[in-house]
This record gives C-alpha cells, sequence and structure tokens, in this order.
C-alpha cells in the first residue's frame, strides 16, 4: 500500500484544482487501512453493525446519543434505513451513507465546516474527506472519477497489493479494439480538458476515412513515411502499421509523458515494436523499418517510431509524405510547419474540432482564427469546409506550394480535409486564385463567388436588393472557391474501404462519389440506397487487372488526370425544406433529383446535409422546378380558388424570389412601421 500512497501523493502535489469542499493538499500520512462504517455495500451490512435481534435499547452507530437516543430494535432499523441508507452516495459499488458522528477530519475542511463538527457529513471512500452536502459529495465524486482516482483509501482486500500491476497509481485501464487494433483507455479518457490521453468513439469515421486516403497513397509510392503529429493513445498511428505493413514507416508524437507512456503500452500489446532511440527524436526513422527480418522473427509485426515532441518542431526537422493533423480545438498554428517539410506530391490531412467558430457560432473567434467574416446560413457546414482550405491554401503558399483538394467532409463534430501538395510558386499562385468571396441573400439565401476584382454585389441573379428595403446581401469570405472532391481519388479510398472491410465508412464514401460527380447519369452505375453511384473502374483509379499499380504512370501526369476526369461540381446546395411552398407536400428527394435532372440540370445528394440537393441551378430555377412538381395538398389554394403561388409576382405582387414566409414578415413589419409612425 506504500506505492499507493505515494502515487496519490504524487498525484495531489500537481492538482490545480480543489475538489469539492476538500482542499488537496500532500501530506506524509499512509492511507488508511480501515474504511468508515458509514461506507457499506449492503443495508445488511449496515444493520450489521448493531444486533437487531436482540432485546433491549440500543443506540445508532451513525448518531450521537445526543441527537437520536437508543430505542428498540423495530425503530432502529427503520432510522438506519430511512435516515442513514436513504440519502447514500455510490462509487463502484461503495456506498457512503450520511453520518452524524463528530468525526474529526482528515483532510483540511473549509472554515465554515471547522466551527461546527456534529453537522450531517459524507466520508469520500476516495481520498477520506468529509463533505456535508450530497450535492457537493456526488461532484466531488465526479472530479476524482474525471482525474481516474478511483482507488478506495482502504484495503478492500488483503490480496489488493497482489493486483497493483494492472493498475496504474490507481488508476483501471479500459482495453477497446477498433479496426483489429487494441488500445488501452484511461477512466477519463473523453474528458480532454481532465486528459491527455484522449480519445473518442465519435470520431471512428474520421480515422477510417484518413486511414483510407494514407492506402491510397501507399499505392502510388512505397514506402512513405506517415506523420501522426497528435498521437493521445496512439490508435491511429498503429492501425497504419498492423495494416499497411512494409508499405509505411510510421512516426507517432506526442508532448505529453503519458500519452508517450501510453503509445510504448499500446504498441506492445497489438505486437509492434518500438524504434529503438526513437525518444530522441533525431534521424530519419531509422529502425521504423516494414515488418520482416528480425522483427518478424521476434514477434513483432511492424516496427513504430514514437517520440516525445512537439508536433511544429517534428514537422519542421524531417520530411514527410503523409501528415495529419488532430489538434484538439483549431489547426491553424500547425499548418505553416507542416507544409514546410511535407514532400512534392505528398499529402496532408487536417481535422479541426472547433464548430463553435467554423459554424458561425462565434464569428469573433472566426475572424481571429481564419480571417473570414461568416454569418449562419443553410449551406454553413459546406463554407465551414471551404474556410479550412483556405486557410490551408494560404499555409501551402507561403511555402511556395500549391495544393489539390482531394478530400473534404464535415459531418458531426468536425471538418475533415485532405490536399494533395504541388511544389512550385505557379501552383501557389494558381491556389491563390481560388481564394475569393461570397456574396450571400440574407433574404432568399442565394450565393454567388464574386469574380477577382469584383467588389459590388449586384451580380447577385435575385432581385432583393432592388425590391426590398435595406441592405439585403452581406459579403462572406473570404473561402476556398474551387472544387472539394476529387473523384478518381474517392474511387480508389472506396476500394481500400472495401479492401479493409471498413463497412461503416463505405456508405458514406459512396455518397461522397456521387456528391463529386453531380451527375445521376453515368456511363455504369448503380443504385444503392435511392443513391445513383459510379461502379469502381480500374482504368480510371492508376491500376491494372492485378490491383497492381501501373509503373508507367509519372506523378505530374498522374495529377493532371486526377484534375481531369471530370467536370467540377457546383459549389454549395439547397435545402429542399429551407425553399418548400408552404401549403404544399415536398417531393422525396430522390424523385426531386430526377426532376431536375429531367429538366436539364446536374443534380445530386449532398454529405453535408440529407435534405440538401447539389446542382448547378441558381436558386430561381431550383424553386421554379419545386414548386411544378409539388402536389398540392387537399384543400389548398388551388381548391379555394386563390390565386397560386407564382415565380415572378408571388402572392400579392411580392417580391421575385422571395419565399412567402420573409413576405408575410415584411409585410408585418412594414405595418408596424407605419402604425408606429401614426402613433407619434
Amino acid at each position: 500500500m506504500a506505492a499507493a500512497g505515494l502515487c496519490e501523493e504524487g498525484e495531489n502535489n500537481q492538482g490545480n484544482m480543489s475538489l469539492g469542499n476538500v482542499k488537496e493538499e500532500s501530506d506524509n500520512k499512509p492511507l488508511s487501512t480501515e474504511k468508515h462504517i458509514s461506507i457499506q455495500s449492503r443495508l445488511e451490512d449496515l444493520e450489521a453493525l448493531v444486533d437487531l435481534n436482540g432485546a433491549g435499547r440500543k443506540p445508532c452507530p451513525l448518531c450521537p446519543e445526543e441527537k437520536f437516543k437508543s430505542c428498540y430494535s423495530h425503530k432502529l432499523r427503520r432510522h438506519l434505513q430511512n435516515l442513514h441508507w436513504k440519502v447514500y452516495v455510490e462509487l463502484q459499488g461503495q456506498r457512503m451513507c450520511i453520518c452524524h458522528l463528530p468525526c474529526p477530519t482528515t483532510k483540511p475542511s473549509p472554515p465554515s465546516e471547522q466551527t461546527c463538527r456534529l453537522v450531517a457529513h459524507f466520508h469520500c471512500v476516495v481520498c477520506s474527506g468529509t463533505i456535508t452536502r450530497k450535492t457537493d459529495m456526488i461532484s466531488h465524486l465526479k472530479r476524482h472519477t474525471t482525474r481516474g482516482e478511483t482507488q478506495a483509501s482502504f484495503s478492500l482486500d488483503p490480496d489488493q497489493d497482489q493486483d497493483q500491476d494492472s493498475a496504474v497509481c490507481g488508476r483501471t485501464l479500459e482495453i477497446m479494439k477498433e479496426l483489429g487494433t487494441n488500445v488501452q483507455l484511461m477512466p477519463n479518457y473523453s474528458t480532454p480538458q481532465k486528459s491527455d490521453t484522449y480519445f473518442s468513439r465519435k470520431m471512428k469515421t474520421n480515422r477510417q476515412l484518413v486511414f483510407c486516403s494514407l492506402a491510397v497513397l501507399a499505392e502510388e509510392r512505397s514506402p512513405l513515411e506517415a506523420l501522426d503529429a497528435f498521437g493521445a493513445t496512439g490508435i491511429m498511428g498503429l492501425q497504419w502499421a498492423k495494416h499497411l505493413r512494409s508499405s509505411v514507416k510510421v512516426t507517432i508524437t506526442d508532448v505529453s509523458d503519458t500519452c508517450v507512456t501510453m503509445i510504448r503500452e499500446n504498441c506492445e500489446l497489438n505486437q509492434i515494436r518500438v524504434a529503438p532511440g526513437a525518444e530522441s527524436g533525431s534521424g530519419s526513422g531509422s529502425g521504423s523499418g516494414s515488418g520482416t527480418g528480425p522483427e518478424t522473427e521476434s514477434g513483432y509485426i511492424n516496427t513504430v517510431e514514437v517520440n516525445k515532441m512537439d508536433a511544429n518542431v517534428m514537422m519542421h526537422l524531417r520530411p514527410f509524405d503523409y501528415i495529419h493533423l488532430d489538434p484538439f480545438g483549431s489547426a491553424v498554428n500547425f499548418l505553416d510547419a507542416a507544409f514546410r517539410n511535407v514532400r512534392n506530391l505528398g499529402v496532408v490531412s487536417v481535422t479541426s474540432t472547433d464548430t463553435s467558430s467554423l459554424y458561425a457560432k462565434t464569428p469573433n473567434v472566426t475572424l481571429r482564427h481564419y480571417g473570414a467574416s461568416v454569418v449562419r446560413t443553410e449551406y454553413y457546414r459546406e463554407m465551414a469546409a471551404r474556410m479550412v482550405l483556405d486557410a490551408v491554401a494560404r499555409a501551402a503558399a507561403r511555402c511556395n506550394k500549391g495544393i489539390d483538394v482531394l478530400l473534404s467532409v464535415a459531418v458531426e463534430h468536425f471538418v475533415l480535409v485532405v490536399v494533395r501538395v504541388l511544389r512550385g510558386p505557379s501552383q501557389a499562385d494558381a491556389s491563390m486564385l481560388r481564394l475569393r468571396r461570397l456574396v450571400h441573400c440574407q433574404w432568399c439565401e442565394e450565393r454567388l463567388f464574386l469574380r477577382p476584382g469584383t467588389q459590388s454585389d449586384d451580380t447577385l441573379p435575385c432581385s432583393c436588393q432592388g425590391t426590398l428595403p435595406g441592405k439585403t446581401s452581406v459579403t462572406l469570405g473570404p473561402l476556398w472557391s474551387g472544387p472539394v472532391f476529387n473523384p478518381s481519388f474517392l474511387r480508389r479510398m472506396l476500394e481500400a474501404a472495401v479492401r479493409y472491410s471498413m463497412e461503416d465508412v463505405q456508405p458514406l464514401l459512396k455518397t461522397l462519389l456521387c456528391e463529386s460527380d453531380c451527375s445521376l447519369k453515368t456511363s455504369s452505375s448503380l443504385v444503392e440506397c435511392g443513391v445513383v453511384i459510379k461502379t469502381l473502374q480500374s482504368d480510371e483509379s492508376g491500376t491494372d487487372s492485378s490491383g497492381k499499380r501501373k509503373s508507367t504512370d509519372e506523378a505530374p501526369n498522374l495529377i493532371k488526370k486526377f484534375k481531369s476526369d471530370s467536370v467540377e461540381h457546383p459549389p454549395f446546395y439547397y435545402s429542399i425544406h429551407r425553399h418548400s411552398i408552404r401549403g404544399t407536400n415536398i417531393p422525396k428527394l430522390n424523385k426531386f433529383l430526377q426532376f431536375l435532372t429531367d429538366s436539364g440540370f446536374r443534380a445530386s445528394r449532398t454529405h453535408f446535409d440529407p435534405t440538401g440537393v447539389r446542382t448547378n441551378a441558381d436558386l430561381e430555377q431550383f424553386t421554379q422546378v419545386l414548386r411544378k412538381e409539388e402536389p398540392s395538398l387537399k384543400g389548398g389554394a388551388k381548391s379555394e380558388g386563390r390565386e397560386e403561388p407564382s415565380l415572378k409576382g408571388g402572392r400579392g405582387g411580392a417580391s421575385k424570389g422571395v419565399p412567402d414566409r420573409y413576405q408575410t414578415h415584411l409585410r408585418l413589419t412594414w405595418t408596424w412601421i407605419i402604425n408606429g409612425l401614426q402613433r407619434v
């Protein structure tokens, strides 16, 4: 138990927050070997403190004589159940009942509690401190759990000391398996502010997309050097090393000692060898070789280099072919270092989780991090992805490099962009020309990228600016105006997802592939889940019949082939619910896509919004097709003899292209203004 006591003392010295009402400070006192009588596992154990079967009056074991006088067994049993046991607080099977005894505090208490020793209180099973209120006790235990301190301060079992090797300083570890890779997790792994080894189960889609993009790059060049700049538990780098084997030399780095220790333990758990001398961070990755030779003979399947180093320092020291950035929050502080040493035609993937700034909830933070002006729109998810691409393109241009966008995804609580690096000033200039400002109409949600050198907002196809009072449009951005998908790269990612049995990410990749083409009519297609998707083509993916990479394809020609394999998809999308007509039924999304295709427009679903439609039609044409194909409800406007909604004039001669709900709001606003002027 001495080791556990030293462990608790070290953690108390490092803590910066007080747990509840108990002030934490280290002391040299050994942990208590006996638990307080108010801490029991069952009600029978609490009743066993007193012989309730005997005759005569008996005192309560948790109350002083002046508070509760001795009574008979039946009354004492009700007292223990209703007063003490009924208000217990539980932690891992140990129930802490309320105590009224004048107990001395084992740790310093606030002054208000030191003056009165007879108040009701709870005894903490972890630190043996006393807490007066039940709500404070619950918060106190939650803080213990968040920090991973769940071991009792007393010995529950005489043989407990023999199991100290399975827990680190009282922290129980959980083993989680994902994609055939096992990792150990701390009890507080889901709280990034309280844990260095943060792990999120919701980011499984992100990890699989990054894995597929690396697998595609491994087909082009082998072996390649890949960097997981923020290791945490190391699960992403371990998945690369375990499945891609000798084609990828994996380097995992993190700035935390706890994370580095956990990554090394997870390497042993997956039979992956840690490269010798990797902790120094110097060298060019020697030892991160393939899984053949001595490593295989000794039972290891691959070798991984693990470094304790800041991500910016690591990316400045060594070049890499693939770099993945996944910090907690925004990644803008690491983009310059990432593009400084990434090799030509390499790939950089960036995951941003600062959705509050990307989704226009905190515009001041958005302006500070990304230098862009934003408002909340119906296409805010795609605008967030284009905002990140704008920051990525600017960071690459500062290093005389351009980018080719391969993938952009905004689902759940993250935004992922994957770009290919093109070295040269001409490539950087071409990427900078893709950065433009966006004109957005706040009434009808119409939008249009400004042409280079254009500063006015008269280019919007809607007439809201001339027919409605005030300024209706705002200028947003700058944003990335080019395509956000690469169809050829997505097809090969889908092949990799099928090859490695990633069923969870395959529907998303199929939707992305359909969205990148933005067309329902393809030369060879199939229908899955109501969406038309191109079938996998070995010729278009640059592979022969055996599945191997064609050796005659050169890298520059490969990039040109990727860029020219299809027409660029239109930017942004329209929500069918946002622009529907009141009083009519909304058609099924698949039928409406067919309506747009029959009208001569390109149309497809979008993963950014389940009700969104990506099309090259403008808002007026989109609304016209929607009104033409929407069946009227029974008892609607046509059956009552009222005028059918018209695109040009609307109801009552309203403005063209303005939805009915905004026309009603406008009329009410003008009525309120006129009434106010008449009162004056």
